[in-house]
Parts: C-alpha cells; structure tokens; sequence
C-alpha cells in the first residue's frame, strides 16, 4: 500500500512530472535552483510561484534563489540531507511500501502515551535505535508512543521546539523511510504513534520565510519567541493552510495516529472560526474512518475545545496536557513555590483535587504567577479522559536548571505514592522516557548553534539569566553551574541508560509500573469505555484526599493521607481495593493510612 498527501506547498510528484511550488508573496523575483540549473518563475497575483519539471527525479537538490542573490531551502521540504541551510531533495512518498493496510487505530480510553525524545531515547539516537525498545515497551503496558517534535532544526541535536521545516523529519535520527518504519514496526505491535507539533512559532535559526513571504508573521500578535504566526490577518489563508496540511501530512503520509498541538495559547486569532477549532475540523473530516486523537497544550484551560458530541465522541481536540494536576502534584510533593508553582503553592492538595475531579484546578480563577490574570472555564462537565496526565513530561524535567527528574527531588515512597494514584487515575497518563524505572539520568535543555556563535552565546547567556529570579541563583557562582545547553555534553549526559532496569531500585521501580498499568488495562480501561455520570473529592483540614469518579460500570476511588497523622476510612461493601500503600491496616471495611499513604478501591455500577 503507498500513502502520499497531496497539498499545493512544495515538490510534488505528478503525471506531468515534478510540480514545485512557493509561496512568496513579498519576494521581487524568484528563481527554482534544481541539480545546479536556475530558472527564474513568474508569480500569480496571489504570491505563488509554480513550475513543473520533467527533468527532476526522487533525489534531485533544489531549492529557491530571492531576489537575486539568497538561496533558501523549500519551507514544506520533505527532506533535508545537509540542515536547514542547505539545498532540500525531492521525495518520493509512494515508493516506500506500506503493508499493514488495515491499522486504524485503538480507542483513545486503551491509551497509556511514553513521551520520547529520539536522540535521546537509545545510545543510537535514531528511529531504527528506539525500534529496538517497542517490543519491550508493549510489554510494559504502553501503548502509544509520543515522539517530541522531529521537523528539521538546526544542528545534529536539539529538543525540537526549534524546529524550521515543519515537513522534514530531521536528517540527525534518520531517513523518511526509516520513520514510516518505526511507525509500521509499532503498529504491528499494537502500539500507536503520535508526534509533537509546533505550530505557534518557529526556530531562531533556518527560517526564510521572512525574506520572502513577511505576511507569514504579524507584530499584531506578539509571542515570547518574536512575532505571531499571522493566521487572521491579510494573507492569513495560506498560512493556515501551510499548517492544516502539515497535521493531515503527518497523519496521511506517515500514518501516525494523533497529534499533541505545542502551546496553542500562543497562537492568536481574532477571526472565525479560530485556527484551533478549523485545524481539528479539516482533520475529522479528512480522515472519518480512523481513530485520530488530537491533543492541546494549552494554559489558557479552554474547555470549549474538548466538548463532546451525543455520542461521547469529542467534536473537535480529544484532549489536553492537563498541566494542572501535574503542578499540583509537583508543588504537594517538593513544597516549591518558585515559578508557575507559586499559583499551587498555597494549597496544593486543594488544587491536586479539584484537578483530578474536574481537570481543571484554574476555571476562571485569577492566577498569583500572572499577577492576579483570570484563566481557565469551568472543565467538570468533561469526562477524565478528556485530560492527559503526568507526573513529569520533557517540559518540567528540561526546564530545570540541570534537568532533574522527580525521582531526583523526593523519596521514593513518595513517589510510589504519587505514581500509583496517577497510573490509576481515570485520565489518560503520559510517562516520560526513562520514568518508568526512575532513570538516573537528567533531561537537560540543549542545542546546536555551532554555526551561529553569536546566537550559541545568546542561547548560553540567555539560559542562565532565565534562572536569576529564583533564589538558588542570585548566586553567580551557582548561575555558572546551569549546563551549557550549546555543549555537546549536555546532550550527551541526556541520554537513558537502559542497563538500570536490571539494577535496584530501578529494577522494582520498573516492576512497580509494569503492574500498575496491568491493573490500569483490567480494571480502569473498562470504566473510561462506559458512560462518565460525574466526580465528587473532598481535602481535609488533616491534609486527606477523598475523589471519586462514577460511570455506569462502577466507580472508582482515591483515598490519601498527606498529613501527619494517621487517618481512618470506611469503604462501601462492594468496594474491591485494587492498590493500597504499604503500611495500611484493614478492619473489615475500615481502612487505617499512615502519613503519606494511599489506596484506590474500585465499586461496583450503582
């Protein structure tokens, strides 16, 4: 079976020979370089600039000269051998042969999601490398797997948030061909695929799309990165259409099974419909007949954009990074207040509440950290699975000044705590590569600017200023320990060590997590696939979690001391404990917890 995805932006292969096409709106002239020949093109008056070439093949180097003198690789390149700065190549999607034609898919409710991070992943660093790892991976109870974001980005290493040609799955971890590989190897194994996307801004370096097309950007729209993606403004059809092809791309062309939109709250759109609700629109109608799941990262806690339809399927985004249960946790367990803890700080198990009952903590609350701001709408008519959770992700591990995970911050019953009840939780969970055996080693935030010295320094500088607000680096001593995230090191020291899972404590850890998410696949997989009737919690003044959520199969229900003192609970009769705390004492139905212990008990349909 060959897949391709037909969209009007870059070299597409055709019966009449290669179609090439730019949009360059701003551009004086333009001229196709293709095999070492120019040849200038003449624009339409909408800005595009096409030609079609018998004489180009699969392999063929092109790319387009500006104005007479600057030679820019092509924005929807789908594929690029030698970085962003170079010449892209012609790819021919249909010679590589699909054989698993009858994937569609699993039920978002069966979903357990590993965030990786590819050059990271394996000592290898590439698709084929984190091949090797599926097997086991499916057997651990994951399955799905979400790749951090792959579009060509300067350099051999990044993060990926820094990416430039959103269509290119970047040379550093391998060919197109070995991607479709990984994602066919995977559905074979019954895992799905997802990828992160960024469509709220692009990298500092390897973007053209200013010199030639400066209505791709607006300054009405600021971000924290320069100027808005222009998707309301003049010329703005494009430009969305520029990004609603790269998601079918993904979808259509490497067959992956969801997408996790990055830090939709910093795309602006003053027009109708928004650019969020249009981009999951043109996806459920382009693709009825598969199980599709699109997913938000978004602060601003919309609700709007999870309803569901009379049939519990979602209308438009299947979910979003439920960032609040996350921060609720992180500031119950470390007690930090710094940063965007500090609207959590004040009453952690409070918001951990309310978030794991409703999804959202802030629903139209002002928020401390952004000086009293107003965010979130009301979130508890949604179901859980509306919310993907997680005790860490690449974001609040990288972000650190040295990359450390939460198993580096608290001790291990706690964690076992804090795992046991995130696993079991009625949300979808994400764990972050490596979380699953409480991996040793940091996810530190690093790049290749090695070409750019002057924006190497930048990034260099930069970095450890972010950190000068928090007390542990008013220091300058302690400043100049942040991990230079321009040296190789830091990337180095990034990578998992898969020989811990043989070793204690990661042995246990690992097979703590592995029975967790058999009890996840038995007992709360078919809850989420029933009717979500609604949630109740109460927190104690004694620091006790009481949440229970109720489907028309049964209820489920978390029970926790985080205080002091031992705490006493009655369950109901029918009540069957799935996980419990070592430690807690039982009397019939009477429950005694310690300090910091749990248990999760699982009811029968009312």
């Amino acid at each position: 079976m060959r897949r391709v995805h037909s969209m009007p932006f870059g070299a597409e292969i055709t019966s009449d020979g290669i179609r090439f096409a730019l949009w360059a709106p701003t551009a004086r002239e333009v001229s196709l370089m293709l095999d070492g020949a120019e040849r200038p093109l003449t624009a339409d008056r909408d800005g595009w600039y096409r030609h079609v070439s018998q004489e180009a093949r699969a392999g063929s180097r092109y790319g387009y000269k500006i104005d007479g003198d600057l030679v820019v690789p092509d924005p929807a390149s789908r594929f690029q051998s030698d970085d962003v700065h170079d010449l892209s190549l012609v790819v021919d999607p249909q010679s590589y042969e699909w054989s698993n034609a009858s994937w569609t898919g699993r039920p978002w409710e069966e979903t357990v999601l590993y965030e990786v991070h590819v050059g990271t992943a394996t000592p290898e660093g590439t698709y084929v490398g984190l091949m090797g790892k599926l097997d086991g991976l499916r057997d651990l109870g994951i399955t799905a797997i979400e790749l951090m974001p792959i579009g060509e980005f300067p350099g051999r290493r990044n993060w990926g948030y820094d990416g430039v040609l959103p269509y290119a799955p970047d040379a550093a971890y391998g060919s197109p061909e070995d991607l479709k590989r990984l994602v066919e190897r995977a559905h074979e194994l019954g895992l799905m695929v997802f990828l992160d996307v960024v469509y709220n801004h692009f990298g500092p370096s390897g973007n053209y799309l200013h010199a030639y097309a400066k209505t791709f950007f607006t300054e009405r729209h600021p971000t924290p990165w320069g100027a808005g993606i222009n998707v309301d403004g003049e010329g703005s059809r494009a430009v969305r259409d520029f990004f609603f092809h790269n998601a079918l791309y993904w979808l259509e062309e490497y067959h992956l099974d969801g997408l996790r939109f990055d830090a939709v709250h910093a795309i602006t759109d003053d027009g109708k419909p928004h650019f969020i609700e249009e981009l999951a629109s043109r996806i459920r109608q382009a693709i009825p007949d598969r199980h599709i799941h699109l997913v938000l990262e978004n602060e601003a806690n919309q609700a709007r954009w999870l309803d569901r339809d009379g049939n519990r399927a979602p209308k438009l985004h299947t979910a979003q990074w439920a960032d609040d249960i996350h921060n609720s946790w992180h500031a119950l367990l470390t007690g930090e207040n710094e940063g965007y803890y500090e609207d959590y700080a004040d009453k952690p198990l409070q918001h951990l509440g309310r978030a794991l009952a409703e999804g959202f903590a802030y629903q139209g609350d002002p928020s401390p950290h952004k000086d009293g701001i107003v965010r979130g709408e009301p979130s508890g008519h949604l179901p859980p699975a509306a919310f993907v959770a997680f005790l860490q992700n690449h974001d609040q591990v990288g972000n650190r000044a040295f990359g450390d995970r939460l198993s580096h911050l608290i001790p291990p019953e706690r964690l076992a705590l804090a795992q046991a009840i995130f696993l079991l939780s009625p949300q979808i969970p994400l764990l972050f590569m490596g979380e699953e055996w409480a991996a040793s080693t940091p996810f530190q935030f690093f790049v290749d600017f090695e070409n750019d010295p002057d924006l190497a320094k930048a990034v260099r500088d930069g970095r450890r200023g972010e950190f000068k607000r928090f007390k542990a680096f008013t220091d300058p001593e302690m400043s100049q320990r942040i991990p230079d995230p321009t040296d190789r090191k830091t990337f180095e020291q990034s990578k998992i060590d898969w020989s811990e899972i043989d070793r204690s404590p990661h042995r246990e850890v690992l097979s703590q997590t592995r029975h967790l998410l058999n009890l996840r696949r038995t007992d709360i997989v078919p809850l989420l696939k029933s009717q979500y009737r609604g949630s109740h919690y109460n927190v104690s003044p004694e620091n006790t979690l009481d949440v229970t959520w109720t489907f028309t199969d049964g209820t489920l229900r978390v029970l926790a001391n985080f205080g002091d003192n031992p705490m006493s609970w009655d369950i109901e009769d029918d009540a069957r404990v799935l996980w419990s705390s070592q430690g807690i004492k039982a009397n019939g139905k009477n429950l005694q917890l310690p300090p910091w212990s749990g248990v999760i008990v699982k009811g029968q349909s009312a």
